[in-house]
């Protein structure tokens, strides 16, 4: 990658961050299109193979600065210190909210990137992948699954909020009038509705 390409304004930097992103979410690597891209962007095609060299430079790029971005959001506001499993999920929403305030297809990408297919992509992308992975790992760790009423399995209960919460948010997506922060809200909604559903 051209490490020039943090020279650029923040702005323009945002604005070809952003379209990369919702081209590879909505359509994933193989399908995706460096024309979309840059129609997106508002910027020449000449501009960004001068900075990411072919798709898959600008696959890998958006990947990693995903990832590091992702990584800080999650290790500012999930406290170390939380135990309760709903609690967690919010912390881990709030800091995928504060993502999507800049970034609106992040986590969108970054759940379409767990299904890519394509050789290529996975291994440029392998070491990343497990950064993030082992960030929710250690957070999941975290959960006192223990403290749940007799009968709930908790390692089922995880699985079905973060089916639940990815469900959501694809189905959102595909709201052109999307808003980042509805969608926690509603996320929010369902994890205490939820929490009352399993404390009795």
């Amino acid at each position: 990658m051209n490490g020039k390409f943090f020279d650029l304004k923040k702005e323009k930097q945002d604005r070809m961050i952003n379209a990369a992103l919702k081209m590879f979410a909505l359509n994933g690597y193989r399908h995706a299109s460096t024309d979309d891209m840059v129609r997106e962007a508002a910027i020449s095609k000449g501009l960004l193979f001068h900075y990411f060299g072919s798709k898959l430079g600008v696959y890998t790029f958006v990947y990693d600065y995903s990832v590091r971005y992702m990584t800080l959001e999650l290790n500012t506001t999930v406290s170390g210190k939380e135990r309760d499993l709903f609690e967690l999920f919010k912390q881990m929403e709030l800091a995928r909210l504060h993502a999507m305030r800049g970034y609106p297809y992040m986590q969108q990408f970054l759940n379409r990137s767990l299904s890519e297919d394509v050789s290529e992509v996975l291994l440029a992308v392998e070491g990343k992948r497990n950064d993030l992975l082992s960030v929710y790992d250690a957070i999941h760790r975290q959960a006192d699954l223990n403290s749940l009423p007799a009968g709930v399995d908790g390692e089922k209960l995880w699985k079905m909020l973060d089916f639940t919460i990815k469900g959501l948010m694809t189905e959102r997506f595909q709201d052109a009038s999307f808003q980042p922060d509805m969608l926690y809200q509603e996320i929010v909604d369902y994890l205490d509705m939820m929490k009352g559903l399993t404390s009795h």
